[in-house]
């Protein structure tokens, strides 16, 4: 299947699920709830109107700069209300729909006779009760979630122990960060303060597990200058996601060699010193083969040559190529991709395309950290899943004592 033809049954299926969402909105809070005029006719005109507004949103963000800010960053408002009304207003379904089958199989009177009529006041009373408390509940979250979204993370901090880390390097410190999606909705004073924090950190070395960017080298060339500002001892280095594929992903990273960040296309660099180091791995985002001109996931390629006895951390942008990592050695796979869901429930569905969401897990002597992201892409909140800086310490195993050592702990504990 060609690109343009997966991209047109892609955009059928996303506007078949939009008009379907808006009007179940439609008839959740302006049928049932039969508001007096003109408040149906506004309401009306509204879901239609937005309806309509997010596609062209999406194809704005695109085609227009800084110009349509505004009106993006409202539609995609819209966007994040909508999911959260749709989940509210869903759940409210299905628990009056358990109800009415539990009555029924309780055998009610009103279920064995079907005598009873529903109280038309009643009924109206509480649709547009319901939808009001949708309303209401909705609107709350979704602004907790925009103050978290669009503040600078927090920084969650994790210690792993990787077998084969030479004991010289025990306490090696990683800052990641991935998923920023720098563009219409986050731009060059956010980054600024995430670079300010990281700096703070004080880390050996920063990784940029993919998502970097939204939008072309020309449009976002100033809002990502504040990368060159970034401190360590060994450098930034950066691996693409699925959206630097969107954006133009060889002139972002020529862009980024410029900015002194060190890219990792299917290859590996040596970290530490002569006397002690491990081997740090990238590779493109899974995605990446539909994109052609030499792009596309090869770990194979990227260690060729590589000695299994030292210790291995690799940078993939998407979970799963934590499967392929196993098989091959990798100690440590970091990534992101998920947005550990965004907004709840979300995550839920996100299941379905990747096998880990959030945190740490393990897969055969590969340990894999999944970042929730730093930034978030599209409704400009964060609900159940909230963004991070991750600050993660490598340590090695405990050195064996050596016999002596342990005659000596025994003697003195006799």
């Amino acid at each position: 299947m060609s690109r343009l033809v997966s991209f047109l049954l892609f955009f059928a299926v996303a506007l078949g699920i939009l008009a379907l969402a808006h009007g179940y909105l439609w008839m959740r809070l302006v049928r049932d709830p039969a508001w007096p005029a003109p408040f149906r006719q506004m309401g009306t005109a509204a879901i239609v109107v937005l309806g309509v507004g997010l596609p062209l949103g999406m194809v704005l963000s695109r085609a227009l700069e800084g110009t349509a800010r505004p009106v993006v960053f409202a539609l995609f408002v819209w966007m994040g209300l909508m999911f959260l009304l749709v989940v509210v207003l869903g759940a409210g379904d299905a628990a009056r729909l358990a109800a009415n089958l539990g009555r029924r199989l309780l055998g009610s009177a009103n279920a064995a006779t079907g005598a009873a009529a529903v109280d038309e006041d009643r009924r109206l009373l509480f649709a547009r009760a319901w939808a009001g408390v949708a309303l209401l509940v909705s609107g709350g979250a979704g602004a907790l979630g925009m103050r978290g979204a669009l503040s600078v993370p927090a920084t969650k901090r994790l210690r792993l122990e990787l077998a084969r880390l030479p004991q010289a390097l025990s306490g090696f410190t990683i800052v990641q960060i991935t998923d920023l999606h720098i563009g219409n909705l986050l731009g060059r004073e956010w980054l600024e303060g995430v670079v300010a924090h990281i700096n703070g950190l004080a880390p050996d070395l920063v990784a940029i597990t993919g998502d970097l960017v939204d939008g072309s080298v020309d449009e976002l060339r100033p809002a990502i200058e504040p990368l060159t500002r970034l401190r360590s001892r060994f450098g930034t280095f950066f691996v693409t996601g699925n959206h630097e594929y969107y954006s133009g992903v060889d002139e972002w990273l020529t862009e980024l060699r410029r900015l002194g960040v060190r890219v990792l296309h299917n290859e590996r660099a040596t970290i530490g010193t002569a006397a002690a180091s491990f081997e740090l791995a990238g590779i493109d985002d899974a995605s990446a083969h539909r994109f052609g001109h030499g792009h596309g996931a090869d770990l194979p390629r990227a260690l060729e040559g590589y000695d299994r006895a030292r210790e291995l951390v690799l940078l993939a942008h998407q979970p799963k190529a934590v499967f392929e990592a196993a098989q091959l050695g990798v100690g440590l796979q970091l990534s992101g991709h998920t947005h550990g869901g965004q907004i709840f429930p979300f995550g839920w569905i996100v299941r379905l395309t990747q096998p880990f969401i959030a945190g740490l897990d393990v897969v055969g002597d590969t340990q894999i950290y999944t970042s929730r992201g730093t930034g978030f892409w599209g409704p400009p909140m964060r609900i159940g899943a909230p963004p991070e800086i991750t600050y993660l310490e490598l340590v090695a195993p405990p050195e064996p004592r050596s016999p002596s050592a342990r005659s000596a702990a025994h003697e003195q504990g006799s």
